[in-house]
């Protein structure tokens, strides 16, 4: 089953198990949902377990490598097999080798043996682990890190915007099936310009970087903030009422208040945000929601910086003249609503 030399290397720490029956089968149902291929090996060489990726893998059934280890191509080569040595000489190793599927194919795999010790530290048996290697495997790893990258902003390490409407969407959605309550929180970092004019761009990313990481520390497990644009971050609060999501955006400002940036004379400055919130209503687009968080982030730039106004923005209110280019900022790309200079 196994072509391709191994070097014998230091691998992970010894594996001391249980031996009761409950652990036993404990173990077995946790491996079967790995994604990873496992071959268990007792003292005798004898194949006693072998979890659901190593069937889909090899194309062996259980009941093939329980009944005769030594099949034509399975893995029972002793002069080739890793897990044997390991288990003769009780040393871990680590290769990669070209498994040979029960159809006749071959797979490059990623292989891992580690000797399973009892309590007085003899050798009872020994467990394999080996990974898809191939081109099809690398491509579609490589993909999914590409398209988490897609979802992720490079400076702030954050989800980015296009992530956040998605996430936007996905909670309107849920919310008009179960009316689960979830709220809304635009924050924007109070004299950002100030800070790139008089300190440089250098201070300014991380003052960003700074806010980033305060707010996905301060909000919960279950809430998601991302980076809007510029110096504007967009959080979504779920299952929240006003009361908690006042809460909630108070501990934001607080906790942001106690980080600083880099100044101009390398002492540190202090940061400051002002934060709108609101709940999401019966009738809500994202467009709407969005837009009344930002007049209700605004509104608390107009009293006082450094502070949270949670509402529900009925009528218009008198905001700072914005470009075009920034008010644009505020709405998904799907938009609808206009921005005018």
């Amino acid at each position: 089953m196994f072509e391709g030399n191994g070097e014998a290397r230091a691998w992970g720490s010894e594996l001391r198990v249980p031996l009761s029956p409950t652990d036993s089968e404990l173990f077995k149902k946790l491996l079967d949902h790995v994604s990873d291929a496992v071959y268990v090996a007792d003292r005798e060489r004898r194949i006693v377990y072998c979890n659901e990726a190593a069937i889909r893998l090899t194309g062996y059934r259980a009941e093939d490598v329980k009944a005769n280890p030594y099949l034509d191509g399975g893995p029972g080569h002793e002069e080739n097999s890793l897990l044997w040595e390991s288990l003769r000489d009780g040393i871990a190793r680590e290769a990669n080798i070209l498994l040979r599927h029960k159809l006749g194919w071959r797979i490059p795999v990623a292989m891992r043996v580690e000797p399973i010790r009892a309590a007085d530290g003899s050798v009872i048996g020994a467990v394999q682990i080996f990974s898809d290697n191939s081109p099809q495997q690398k491509a579609r790893r490589k993909a999914e890190a590409m398209q988490h990258l897609a979802f992720l902003d490079f400076l702030t390490e954050i989800p980015n915007r296009r992530f956040m409407e998605m996430s936007l969407e996905t909670a309107l959605r849920e919310f008009k099936i179960t009316a689960s309550p979830f709220g809304l929180l635009m924050v924007d970092i109070d004299g950002f310009k100030a800070i790139n004019d008089s300190c440089g761009h250098v201070s300014g990313d991380q003052a960003l970087k700074q806010v980033a990481k305060t707010l996905a520390e301060t909000l919960r497990p279950t809430d998601t903030v991302g980076r809007w644009g510029g110096d504007e971050f967009l959080a979504i609060v779920r299952n929240m009422d006003k009361e908690n999501l006042t809460v909630l955006a108070d501990r934001c400002v607080s906790n942001v208040a106690q980080i600083s940036y880099p100044g101009a004379d390398g002492r540190p400055k202090p940061i400051s945000i002002s934060v709108g919130g609101t709940l999401a209503r019966i009738g809500d687009t994202a467009d709407a929601l969005i837009k009344r968080a930002d007049r209700l982030m605004y509104q608390s730039k107009t009293a006082h910086r450094s502070r949270a106004v949670i509402g529900q923005v009925e009528e218009p209110i008198h905001l700072p003249r914005r470009t075009s280019r920034a008010r644009s900022r505020l709405l998904p790309k799907s938009s609808g609503i206009e921005s005018h200079s």
